[in-house]
């Protein structure tokens, strides 16, 4: 291991612990010193780091929570139980697999499609637990991934019987025991009521075993919050559908986790923003003021407690919700506080705009702030936020108008039934100056110069610039994660075939929590030579013999006797989810800061993260690669990982995917249907927060249609709002093989193609093909593309290129 992957490491152990929260706490941990421990759980000797698919990062070294707790000093005493355990799994994989590739046989599909992402249920398992000592530890593991989704069924999203058991079990025999739960996204618990301590590790990334072993003796502390609810699973709403083929109706509206459950009065087991540490805190003294549209609230935070510790204030709004109903609050602000030790204070300020919590009024085509009361709610939770000021609004201001540009929606919006809540007397009203808010009128007739460069390429020359840098051989070598020529497991790159005139290639590099490229590669005079096969590992199992014999003819590449062998090991982050659980911009910045520093030390310009599609259903596949279920707290973190990154030059990020995303069932072709409020208030809000507060340099539209009309093919979303609303100022791509290379079968929405999404002022369709090349320049010809679209993607993709790989 080098110096950079030490440093990186060490780094990644210290930030990992505020990425955790404790769910429960009897007082039993930490632990004073190390001694005989029992650990048990799937996740003991199998501790997930991260997500499959795209999310996977070729580390060095994944340290396990058996292994960070043995490293740690402790004794364990169930050695035959993990034995056991593992062959228990190894059994049941072997049976996962066979249904795999018999549910693909029945499709007519490969079984390494149908497997990507597939989640193999927790198998049951009857084994002694027989561990010495007076602490145990249960370890509930749980994966998901890209191409499939959750199932709200035993060993997935609910427990199984086994698991309810013996977790139950550990509880009354150990005098300390700790649920640790290595998990993506909730799972049931509403089982286990008698379970007094119980940890969310979540997914950590390189050193999640070490990082729970220091939870455990008090080396750390847990201070983040919940990022999205975590309710019993019977108890979240059913108000849209989920999981159909074709079309996924989102009539839930505005209505999605937290704003759900406080606006129909309901408490969830663990409301958004909550979280446990190992000490206690008070927020006292709250005072509000207001300075033009800008809202700010001061309180004090102490440490109430007997151990050092972090507190996350929070304050949210309660509109007036009179001519628009609203939901019954939302996130404004949130400040956390450095470290205080017992008895320390600190005194924060939470300031937010009044124009940001406006809502959209679909008839006006407008956001606007209601003639009335806006309730400042402050607290540890959304659930316990309490009511410490009003800004009151004399007439309706509106703050922003705009065309409407989601498409013809099909939905109608879930409206919850009225609810009045009497309010504390004697609140201090805070009279709100109307001129003191702006009015946007935003301009679609933006002016974009083409390079002069561009100008003189021919029609061929500039089809190739708005595709990817295809292999000729096509098939699975341009898959996932093996497009990239200048850097081994990169997952693309712009073309190459226009160096002469002025276009170096840009390399992208997947993985959300990480740089996903192969560990190792071979270069002699003649370039680079992979040598790992062109598949993730994860998929690789679902290969026939026959299928990875020809995966691997496709893969080989001929290497010189005088070849250098070069190693590119990544750093696994914390997965998004736990980022957003930190609630910690400079955390998410210096996170974004090591990914930089490895994009610079491999040779990648663009990052094809973050990942930041809103928890709207907590059965998507990916949730683990994004934020939060608010797009608030996702707009920032995303803006903190962009500024790390982006600091570095030569450096940009991806952000993705635009948008509506919220499921991985047939993904390509399904149509997300989308009211325009719903969608501005919650779905394009984040990405708006990141293109405004960083800049990122690229954004990829996501798979899915928005209201009929792929999304990379709709002019609305990539000119209208994100280049003209946003401001954005850089380079959209399309996701991966969202062209020609993409097969749709039996779907009712057949799938994207290259000349419609460059018509829509999409630049770049990944990772390319010859397809796609004669897709252009037929829509060209056709007229249905014309020169002048053309040549100003092309002059999007030069600019990067310059700024980029020069």
């Amino acid at each position: 291991m080098n110096r950079r992957e030490e440093e990186h490491r060490a780094l990644v152990r210290a930030l990992a612990p505020g990425c955790t929260l404790l769910l429960r706490s009897n007082g039993d941990f930490p632990l004073d010193r190390p001694g005989e421990l029992a650990l048990y759980g799937s996740g003991a000797r199998h501790t997930v780091m991260g997500g499959t698919g795209s999310g996977e990062v070729n580390t060095r070294t994944l340290v396990t929570a058996e292994a960070g707790l043995r490293a740690a000093g402790f004794t364990l005493t169930t050695d035959a139980w993990l034995d056991g355990y593992d062959e228990v799994l190894a059994a049941a994989r072997k049976r996962f697999i066979r249904q795999v590739k018999a549910r693909a046989r029945k499709k007519r599909t490969l079984a390494v499609v149908e497997g990507m992402g597939a989640v193999m249920r927790e198998p049951d398992y009857d084994l002694p637990l027989d561990g010495a000592g007076e602490t145990a530890v249960y370890v509930l593991s749980r994966i998901s991934g890209e191409g499939n989704d959750r199932l709200a069924e035993p060993g997935d999203i609910l427990l199984t019987d086994t698991e309810k058991r013996d977790i139950l079990a550990l509880q009354k025999r150990y005098r300390r025991f700790l649920l640790a739960l290595n998990v993506g996204g909730p799972v049931d618990l509403s089982d286990l009521g008698g379970v007094e301590n119980i940890l969310l590790l979540s997914q950590l990334g390189i050193d999640t075993g070490t990082v729970l072993a220091d939870l455990l003796l008090g080396r750390a502390y847990p201070s983040g919050k919940l990022s999205t609810t975590w309710a019993d699973w019977e108890t979240y709403p059913r108000l849209g559908t989920f999981g159909d083929r074709d079309d996924t109706l989102y009539n839930e509206g505005v209505y999605v986790g937290y704003r759900y459950f406080s606006s129909v009065g309901q408490r969830p087991r663990f409301p958004f923003g909550f979280g446990l540490g190992y000490t206690t805190f008070a927020l006292t003294g709250a005072a509000a003021s207001l300075e033009g549209e800008t809202v700010s609230v001061r309180v004090r935070a102490e440490n109430t407690g007997s151990r050092p510790g972090r507190e996350t204030a929070q304050l949210y709004v309660s509109v007036p919700g009179k001519r628009l109903d609203a939901p019954a609050l939302s996130l404004a602000a949130w400040k956390k506080t450095r470290e205080l030790s017992p008895g320390e204070r600190e005194d924060l300020c939470l300031s937010f705009r009044l124009s940001d919590v406006a809502s959209y009024d679909e008839r006006e085509k407008a956001f606007f702030l209601e003639k009335g009361d806006y309730v400042l709610r402050l607290g540890a939770s959304s659930a316990d936020a309490v009511p410490v000021a009003l800004v009151r609004l004399g007439a309706d201001a509106v703050t922003r108008r705009v065309r409407k540009n989601g498409g013809r929606s099909i939905v109608t919006d879930f409206v919850p039934p009225p609810r009045r809540e009497d309010l504390p007397a004697g609140l201090p009203v805070l009279a709100a100056d109307l001129s003191a808010i702006p009015c946007e009128d935003v301009r679609y007739d933006r002016h974009e110069t083409v390079e002069s460069s561009v100008r003189a390429l021919t029609d061929e020359e500039l089809a190739l610039v708005n595709v990817g840098a295809f292999d000729p051989r096509g098939g699975l070598y341009g898959f996932v994660g093996s497009a990239g020529k200048a850097v081994p497991g990169a997952a693309g790159e712009t073309t190459s075939a226009l160096k002469d005139k002025g276009l170096a290639p840009l390399v992208m590099a997947d993985g959300p929590a990480g740089l996903r490229l192969n560990r190792r590669y071979a270069l002699d005079e003649k370039g680079t030579h992979s040598l790992e096969p062109p598949l993730p590992e994860s998929m690789s199992a679902f290969l026939s013999p026959a299928e990875k014999l020809v995966i691997g003819l496709l893969g080989r590449q001929r290497v010189s006797k005088d070849a250098r062998i070069v190693e590119q090991y990544a750093t696994a982050l914390p997965i998004g989810t736990a980022l957003a659980q930190s609630w910690d911009e400079e955390l998410a910045e210096s996170c974004g800061d090591l990914v930089g520093e490895e994009m610079a030390a491999f040779g990648v310009h663009l990052w094809l993260a973050p990942a930041m599609n809103i928890h709207r259903d907590i059965r998507c596949g990916r949730n683990f690669e994004y934020f939060s279920e608010d797009p608030l707290l996702s707009g920032r973190v995303a803006a903190a990982l962009t500024r790390g990154v982006q600091r570095h030059p030569g450096r940009g990020v991806t952000l993705k995917h635009f948008c509506a995303n919220n499921q991985e069932t047939n993904r390509s072709a399904n149509c997300s249907h989308v009211s325009e409020r719903a969608l501005r208030e919650l779905y394009l809000r984040g990405f708006g927060i990141c293109v405004r507060e960083a800049r990122p340099l690229a954004v990829m539209t996501s798979y899915n249609l928005l209201n009929g009309i792929h999304t990379s093919e709709s002019q609305g979303l990539t000119e209208n709002i994100l280049r003209c609303e946003f401001g954005f100022e850089g380079m959209v791509m399309t996701d991966w093989l969202t062209g020609a290379m993409m097969t749709v079968r039996d779907s009712l929405h057949g799938p994207a193609h290259a000349g419609r999404i460059a018509a829509a002022g999409g630049d770049l369709v990944m990772p390319g093909s010859a397809r796609d090349v004669k897709d252009i320049l037929n829509a060209l010809r056709s007229g249905r593309l014309s020169r002048e679209q053309l040549e100003l993607n092309a002059s999007r993709v030069f600019r990067l290129s310059r700024r980029l790989a020069r």
